[in-house]
Order: structure tokens, then sequence, then C-alpha cells
């Protein structure tokens, strides 16, 4: 049997509860092998981000073509590019290695508030990386960056903002509702089919620290392994849910902590 392996695109939280960590966790968590491609690294922690270093768009070229020269790669999650010419670079890598799934989670603001992405990088995602993607995972707020668009706030107006989102070249969006209100978050996968609410109880707590990274690279995991689209959706949506109620049993950090993303271990 052959092992199913999952490539994450991404940068790094020194704290390591987002970014590559993040992925990294969460491929292990679901039985995958994980591999990495750093694009930043980031001075990070529970408090917030407090200095970004970014990776040569050559050396990010270079990390890929290591990785898909050696490695099975079965799929791709991308998260924070940090710049255009760093998206450019993973799109020109993506049309030379054509992997057969892509995961675009357009990382634009971190937890603490932190901006991850210049204004001048979001039309590079759009016109490079958004048409190359076989599913992107935005929240709300990103969504709604990516379309030049109020946040949407209503059921009708997120499936309809997911429609646009489709029009920009991706067969399918997950607008990911931990942003919004209400006692249930409801995560929207968008296709040409239609539109899929899935809802779970909204968990309290202030430790969601990378559940963003972590329900994208989950997603990842599934297709990795071979699941269809909407099956990886669903489990990694169990999965993260399980994260987030287990978050409390860790002391890490003073203000927003990590998920939990080995809960089902220890």
């Amino acid at each position: 049997m052959s092992t199913p392996v999952a490539l994450s695109i991404a940068g790094s939280d020194s704290s390591g509860g987002a970014g590559i960590q993040a992925d990294l966790k969460t491929f292990a968590a679901l039985a995958v092998y994980g591999a990495s491609v750093l694009t930043a690294l980031t001075a990070q922690n529970t408090k917030g981000v407090t200095g970004v270093h970014l990776v040569p768009p050559d050396f990010v070229t270079a990390q890929i073509d290591a990785v898909f020269d050696d490695l099975a790669v079965g799929a791709v999650k991308i998260g924070m590019v940090a710049q255009a010419p760093i998206a450019d670079a993973i799109a020109a890598s993506l049309a030379r290695w054509t992997p057969s799934h892509v995961v675009l989670d357009p990382v634009m603001v971190a937890t603490s508030g932190a901006r991850l992405l210049p204004e001048d990088a979001i039309d590079a995602l759009r016109r490079g990386l958004i048409p190359r993607a076989s599913l992107i995972t935005p929240n709300l707020p990103e969504a709604a960056a990516l379309l030049d668009e109020p946040v949407a706030t209503s059921d009708e107006a997120i499936a309809a903002q997911g429609r646009r989102l489709l029009a920009l070249g991706c067969p399918a969006v997950l607008i990911k509702g931990g942003h919004g209100q209400g006692t249930d978050s409801t995560d929207y996968l968008i296709t040409a089919d239609g539109c899929t609410a899935l809802a779970s109880p909204r968990i309290d707590t202030k430790n969601t620290h990378g559940t963003g990274c972590s329900l994208s690279s989950a997603v990842t995991a599934g297709l990795a392994k071979g699941e269809s689209l909407e099956t990886a959706v669903r489990n990694a949506k169990a999965f993260i849910s399980g994260a987030i109620a287990a978050a409390d049993r860790f002391t890490v950090g003073h203000r927003h902590g990590p998920v939990h993303h080995l809960y089902r271990f220890y």
C-alpha cells in the first residue's frame, strides 16, 4: 500500500499553533504523511504577530521542486503566500507539476488581527492561484475581500458570494462560518451543483488559534487519502470541531491558544 502524502505550502508559526506547524499536526492526526514548503517565517505567539521574514520566491520554487521530484504528493494545501511574487512562483510550480488536488486557504489576516497579505497580492491569488485550486476555503471576511464586497450576513448572501467566487475559476468553495453569529458555526460548501450548509454547535472558547489552517489541511488530508470532496469536507469539519472542543485541555500562552490537533490521542 502506498502512503498518502500531503504537501503544505505556507508560513511558519513560531508558537506552533497555526501555519505549517498546524498543517503538519493535522496531517499526522489524520494518518497522512506531511511535507512542507515555507513561504515565510513569522515571529508569532498567542498574543499576535511581531515580525515576518519572507522566503525568496526562487527558493519557494526550489522547495516545491524538491518535494515533487521525490514524493508522490496526493494533495496540496496552500496557506500564507505573503506576497505577489511568491504567489506567482507557486502558480508556476503548480502548472509544471499538476497535482491532482489543490486546497487554497486565502490567508489574509491572523486570528490576532495581524494582516498577513498585502492588497497587491490579493490580485495574484485571483489571477494565478484560484483558477488552479480544486477548492478555496475563505472565511467570511476573506470571501468578501476576494470579491471586494461587504461581509455577507445571511445564508442567501453567503451562497451568492460563493457562486461569484466560483466564477473566478475554481470548481468548489468552502466558506467558513466561524466569524458568524448564532449558536451554530455553519460552513457552506458551494459547487456548480448547489450549496450545502454544514452546521455544528458553536464552542465557547478563546483557544481558536489555527482553526482555519487546520480545517483546510484536514480537507487536504482527506483528498490525499482518496476521499471525495464532500466526504473530505465533512470529515474535516468533524475533526476541527473536536479539536476546538478539546482546546481548553491545553494551557498554552496568554491569549488565543491553539486548538488540540491530537485530541484523539491524548
